[in-house]
């Protein structure tokens, strides 16, 4: 079990790295209970899955899919102390900071409670993009996230509620393979041998990934 540290939420904010012209990825703590709800499709739908966040490039960010975005404070500390500057909650882009519980190893299809309210699935990592590249202002700072292999998750909304900091974090289904939202980061970056294992997680894997997997499948097998 573990605990949401801080509810981060981002406004809007001009966007100088990106063709999207705002961006959410500044979020901040706030005080207090937010509301969760599903989001609905990227493009169209409420953005994010937390009421008043912001999301400006609907196109590749939020959605149903990606509706909220966890990352661990642990990670956060061991990046601290790698850049030499300080990394409030939030830092990452992330919707809820976590502690107590290693979001990497989180197995895709898995479902936390959160909370008395709240459930929340594990959908995929995050791939690090133009905008949260140019956030961070360090050299190589794509190359660098990716090669670290701590990507965090997104999860989708399962049963609406409120998340708060203190929050305590339950995974309330843990499915019988071992696709972790780990595993899925480096075989769809840096190890792509391992597409056709991620296979195994059948209908708990997002479509894009199960399609890229079995292509995969089909050059091993050639």
């Amino acid at each position: 079990m573990g605990h949401i540290l801080s509810v981060n939420v981002g406004r809007a904010e001009p966007n100088p790295y990106k063709s999207a012209r705002s961006t959410g990825i500044g979020k901040r703590p706030v005080t207090g209970p937010v509301e969760l709800r599903a989001p609905g499709a990227k493009r169209g739908g409420l953005g994010s899955g937390l009421v008043g966040d912001f999301i400006g490039d609907t196109r590749h960010h939020g959605g149903d899919l990606q509706a909220v975005y966890a990352f661990q404070r642990e990670d956060l500390d061991a990046w601290e102390a790698r850049l030499g500057r300080a990394l409030p909650d939030g830092s990452f882009g992330e919707n809820l900071t976590t502690t107590g519980m290693d979001v990497n190893e989180a197995r895709v299809g898995e479902v936390w409670q959160i909370g008395d309210t709240a459930q929340l699935r594990v959908t995929s990592p995050r791939i690090p993009c133009a905008t949260f590249r140019g956030w961070m202002g360090e050299r190589a700072w794509a190359k660098t996230f990716v090669e670290a292999g701590r990507p965090g998750t997104y999860l989708s909304v399962v049963v609406p509620g409120t998340v708060a900091a203190g929050d305590r974090v339950e995974v309330v289904h843990r499915p019988d393979h071992d696709v972790t939202a780990a595993l899925v980061f480096r075989a769809t970056t840096t190890e792509r041998d391992l597409l056709p294992s991620l296979l195994a997680a059948g209908d708990d894997l997002e479509p894009e990934i199960a399609e890229a997997a079995r292509e995969r499948r089909l050059v091993v097998l050639d």
